[in-house]
């Protein structure tokens, strides 16, 4: 049913975690399967050099968090913000019909907080 690339994830997550003093947090959650996302980035010169999350769901929720903080670190806010579900799940050498929302979740949280991040600097600048 799922990838290796996806059990790995799921497994041995990358960038579980919070950040003490984030530059922006975003959380989602999607009441049909229960999964809820949060999401911490830390930026520095307009670059996520720091992402964690924190997952409360399944299998597929936790290895695409896990696969988007990896995606976004080290990449400009902009490119991060273009980061999509599709290429989460592609990343992620695909994912179920049924566990696609996952991505979404993932890529909706990364989102949140890249939008917290920015109405933070917007009210500082």
């Amino acid at each position: 049913m799922y990838s290796d690339k996806v059990m790995d994830h799921f497994t041995n997550p990358r960038n579980v975690g919070e950040i003490p003093n984030a530059d922006g947090v975003g959380e989602v959650g999607n009441a049909r399967c229960g999964d809820i996302m949060k999401m911490w980035i830390k930026v520095e010169n307009n670059v996520i050099t720091d992402i964690k999350f924190k997952t409360f769901g399944c299998g597929a929720a936790i290895a695409t968090s896990s696969m988007i903080t990896e995606l976004a670190i080290g990449k400009t806010v902009e490119e991060a913000e273009k980061i999509t579900n599709q290429q989460v799940a592609e990343a992620l050498e695909g994912l179920p019909p049924l566990k696609m929302h996952c991505s979404n979740l993932a890529a909706e949280a990364l989102g949140a907080a890249i939008a917290d991040y920015r109405s933070r600097t917007a009210t500082t600048a």
